[in-house]
């Protein structure tokens, strides 16, 4: 059986010196505003979110999603949705 004759290394001062930093009201409203509510992937640059009605139960991310349910997702994702069959007809 082979063993690992790497020893782990010590923590350099920087990290051992690092605390959380408490994130500010304006950073949060910037995500906020960068990153609108979309299920699955992330916005493209200058990308405006398409609204999907689902025809199948879906998961995306953990979130469970049911049939009929409104999601908001970016526009490559929406046109992966629709080309697998979860987007219903309207």
């Amino acid at each position: 059986m082979a063993t690992n004759p790497t020893t782990r290394k010590p923590a350099t001062e920087a990290e051992e010196n690092a605390e959380a930093v408490p994130e500010t009201a304006e950073a949060r409203t910037e995500r906020a505003r960068r990153a609108p509510d979309v299920a699955g992937p992330p916005l493209g640059d200058g990308d405006e979110p398409v609204t999907l009605i689902l025809s199948h139960h879906l998961r995306i991310n953990g979130a469970d999603y049911l049939p009929g349910a409104k999601i908001r997702v970016s526009p490559d994702y929406a046109r992966s949705l629709r080309g697998q069959g979860y987007v219903a007809r309207t």
